[in-house]
């Protein structure tokens, strides 16, 4: 005869189980990285049975083979990678935005003072001993070079901020590294199907997505849930038989990035790190440009300015001086001093420098490296959409199996609730059964 309170006492140890992991779902439905935990039980062979042959109707309880939790490996990788390079992408278009700004008119008035520049010798040709119009001038030079100072100034500091957010991002990935390895070492001790092994496997995968959407990594696991993780690509090992491998990050003079592992160089192609490096080297490649453009527009006005003579019939001095866009100054120079004559007339070097303005004039090469700078950032724009609707759709293919249903829990909650009170009965049933053949003796 089967053991009526063997039968009932499983019951409620594994029911009571159930409601506790159903608990536990219920109070993680927001916890990121939570995955939904489910009881596997079977059932307990009776006392005639084995575990390789059991009877058609012979019922020995329930057993406990530990918990599940409910997740897809292959979903789980593909929402990492497209996580990664979501992250990439919104990096670095954060930093182009910035550029952008920097850029803009509103930000340096580079492009006013040029407009100001050449409307101004417009009005010199008609009037060119109007000294309110000489003074406007040369006051448009000195906005244009204080843009160009304020542009450089501004592209050094966000160098400068894209190579402290590279280093802070590295170190959290190193420190999230140490994590994953002391996460490696609980799960070879956990015993398998406990709360303690399902609680480190959902940390384990929430380093996993922190180190994916900084860096590419590749995973892979042994029998315990560890994991051995190596980069993407060159495969080079960051955390595996019982060591970790931290990453470095260094910065050249121009402010570009650089990873490298154990001394060797790293190459980074996805994540917020790769974003960075983007970043840096866009932000490196516009100084450079801004140098040139600096350099070029300065050397074309002063040569256009020393083609004509001043007021006192003086040749024409120098507008700017400097060598780059962060020392672009203008001459200090007094009304008389501006060279609006020449050969042909009073009036001759501003027709000339009128003349200037067309496809190759400072103003024309000014706007179109802004349009430049628009193109690429709404190219960067649309990639990020691209990007990290992949992402919304990878992740929301994931919660699907992962995330905690609470509709579905409430009513595994009413379903065990009932289980539990079936297997409480079992005992009363069987308590009372007891008395009665003992109370009959």
């Amino acid at each position: 005869m089967s053991d009526l309170l063997g039968i009932g006492y499983s019951g409620l140890k594994a029911y009571s189980r159930a409601l506790s992991t159903i608990g536990d779902n219920i109070a993680n439905a927001q916890t990121p990285g939570y995955a939904r935990r489910r009881l596997d039980m079977m059932e307990a062979a009776s006392g005639s049975d084995s575990v390789f042959y059991r009877g058609n109707v012979n019922p020995g309880g329930v057993e406990i083979r530990g918990i599940n939790r409910s997740v897809d490996a292959w979903l789980i990788e593909d929402s990492r990678i497209s996580g990664g390079d979501s992250e990439r992408s919104a990096t670095r278009l954060g930093w182009l935005d910035k550029v952008e700004g920097a850029l803009g008119d509103d930000a340096n008035g580079i492009k006013t003072g040029l407009t100001k520049l050449f409307t101004t010798a417009d009005q010199l040709t008609a009037d060119p001993s109007n000294q309110t119009l000489r003074s406007q001038f040369l006051q448009a030079a000195d906005d244009i070079a204080s843009g160009f100072r304020t542009v450089a100034g501004q592209l050094g500091k966000m160098a400068d901020g894209v190579e402290g957010a590279a280093s802070s991002s590295v170190d959290q990935f190193n420190a999230n590294l140490n994590a994953l390895e002391q996460i490696n070492i609980g799960l070879r001790k956990a015993r398998p199907g406990s709360t303690n092994e399902a609680s480190l496997l959902d940390e384990r995968d929430r380093l996993l997505d922190k180190l994916s959407s900084q860096a590419g990594v590749s995973p892979t696991f042994d029998n315990n849930g560890a994991v051995t993780l190596r980069a993407s690509g060159s495969g080079d090992l960051l955390v595996g038989g019982g060591a970790v491998n931290p990453i470095a990050v260094t910065a050249a003079a121009d402010g570009r990035l650089s990873y490298s592992i154990g001394g060797a160089p790293l190459a980074i192609s996805t994540g917020s790190l790769a974003g960075l490096s983007e970043a840096a080297n866009h932000v490196a490649d516009q100084r450079a440009s801004l140098d040139t453009m600096a350099t070029q527009f300065a050397s074309q006005l002063n040569a256009a300015h020393q083609a004509g003579t001043d007021a006192n019939g003086n040749p024409g001095a120098p507008l700017f001086t400097g060598t780059s866009a962060a020392t672009l100054t203008a001459a200090p120079l007094t009304p008389d001093r501006v060279a609006a004559a020449n050969a042909s007339g009073s009036n001759g070097n501003m027709l000339a420098l009128g003349a200037m303005r067309g496809a190759n004039d400072p103003e024309a090469r000014w706007s179109g490296h802004l349009a430049s700078q628009a193109q690429t950032t709404a190219s960067a724009r649309a990639q990020d959409a691209a990007a990290a609707t992949r992402a919304d759709a990878s992740a929301a293919a994931r919660d699907g199996v992962s995330e905690v249903d609470l509709d579905k829990e409430a009513a595994e909650l009413m379903r065990f609730q009932q289980a539990y009170q079936a297997a409480a009965r079992t005992l009363q049933v069987a308590r009372e059964t007891m008395q009665t053949l003992l109370s009959s003796i």
